[in-house]
């Protein structure tokens, strides 16, 4: 049996139309080769990479200690499934739980088992700790939320392209507004309720950033009436927003997390994406010993989840973030970026506002959300050698990998507005 070699993106393109599930619409670029901020299709043409794999690539594309920690380990031992010890597993949870200030680190794979794991924990402690009643549990969720895509995520969601047609749908959710501290307040009020699960800053949805002081009310909100505060930081964690997690909120922090009074401590900590550097798949979940404990052997577990592998590759990650200042870089050009795109949107008909955290971005485009215009743009940029992705209709996600300069980002800010002009009515 013989393997197709790609010669041309059309190629490469027609065989995942025919051979691959259609359940994503991409847009029409076949990416061969990365490095840093930028990456090549198969034809040799460079772009700047403006959604760093939905910020899984915050280090930069094949940041060579990353690739180098997943290819020495590699060559020495990949899997031994939790049947067995690994010599990499406990280094790991020693070294994340003390670079993240938890107890405790439960070792997953993706970020959507990563949240089924914080919502089985969340359950447990409550049926165990909180004396809910066992199946009454109620966790509360945010509308216009993304925590993935698994049949219990989506049983909360709101969004119909994830929901229609996948029921029935499994129950013990409270939807609220998101930023609606009044909603939470009510919400809290019903019976049973376990935990508030909540992402700092809604990404797909917009990068919808809420009130500065959102979370640290929520974060009170759920210590007064016993509820766990669960942060999904698997897209915004990890030096993003320009604090180590957004939940360290306008902190000051120079390379590593100090814990501000800005910051709003979950009891529950969600990570992904960046925790690999986008090298290998590595998600986890941290907590103390009195909500990690809830978990007993043969209750939860993974073949995969803390292989030795992905223990090397989400060490070496965290460490790059450290080593270079990546929390500080990403809040300073984060601040350029809207600053320079507010000047621009000023005096824009095509372009209504930009937001954001860190170099987690939007730009709002002046259109209906079931327009093609956002696509369109994106179409144009990718032409002019910057690749970003519509999420919502008319909103476009901007967020480069983290290692990128002042000058490479002034550079991308013109090949932006230059593009955006050719859209102005």
């Amino acid at each position: 049996m013989t393997v197709d070699t790609i010669t041309s993106s059309k190629q490469a393109i027609e065989l995942e139309d025919k051979y691959g599930a259609h359940n994503y619409h991409p847009l029409p670029v076949v990416l061969a080769k990365g490095e840093g901020v930028h990456v090549w299709d198969v034809e040799g043409k460079k772009y700047y990479d403006f959604l760093s794999a939905y910020s899984a690539v915050n280090q930069g594309h094949c940041h060579p200690k990353i690739v180098g920690a997943m290819n020495s380990q590699a060559e020495t031992l990949t899997l031994t499934s939790r049947a067995f010890y690994n010599d990499m597993l406990g280094k790991y949870e020693k070294f994340a739980s003390d670079y993240f200030k938890f107890d405790k680190l439960l070792p997953m794979n993706t970020g959507a088992e990563a949240v089924e794991t914080a919502i089985k924990i969340c359950r447990k402690w409550a049926y165990e700790k909180k004396g809910v009643k066992e199946t009454d549990a109620q966790i509360i969720v945010c509308e216009n939320n993304f925590h993935g895509r698994t049949t219990t995520i989506i049983s909360f969601s709101n969004d119909e392209g994830a929901r229609k047609n996948f029921g029935p749908y499994t129950p013990g959710f409270i939807k609220i507004p998101y930023d609606d501290t009044e909603a939470l307040e009510n919400a809290l009020k019903q019976e049973n309720v376990a935990g508030f699960l909540v992402e700092p800053i809604q990404g797909e949805a917009g990068v919808y950033t809420p009130a500065d002081d959102f979370m640290k009310k929520a974060k009170q909100l759920c210590n007064d009436n016993n509820v766990l505060f669960i942060a999904d930081e698997i897209q915004t964690g990890i030096a993003r927003t320009g604090g180590l997690l957004a939940v360290c909120g306008n902190c000051s922090c120079e390379n590593h997390c100090e814990r501000q009074e800005t910051y709003s401590r979950p009891d529950i900590l969600i990570l992904g994406k960046a925790l690999s550097g986008g090298a290998y798949p590595v998600s986890a979940v941290l907590a103390d010993d009195e909500i990690m404990n809830v978990i007993k052997p043969g209750q939860h577990g993974s073949t995969f989840g803390g292989n030795p592998v992905a223990a090397a590759v989400a060490m070496a990650a965290l460490q790059v973030v450290q080593d270079e200042n990546l929390i500080q870089n990403a809040r300073t050009l984060g601040e350029l970026f809207r600053s320079e795109m507010a000047k621009y949107i000023e005096t824009s008909n095509i372009v209504s506002l930009v937001r954001g955290k860190g170099l987690l971005n939007a730009i709002v485009i002046n259109d209906s959300e079931d327009s093609s215009t956002a696509w369109d743009m994106c179409m144009a940029l990718k032409e002019n050698g910057l690749l970003a992705k519509p999420t919502h209709g008319n909103i476009i996600r901007f967020a480069p990998p983290l290692v990128m300069t002042k000058e490479q980002l002034l550079d991308c800010v013109s090949i932006i507005t230059e593009t955006i002009k050719t859209f102005e009515k």
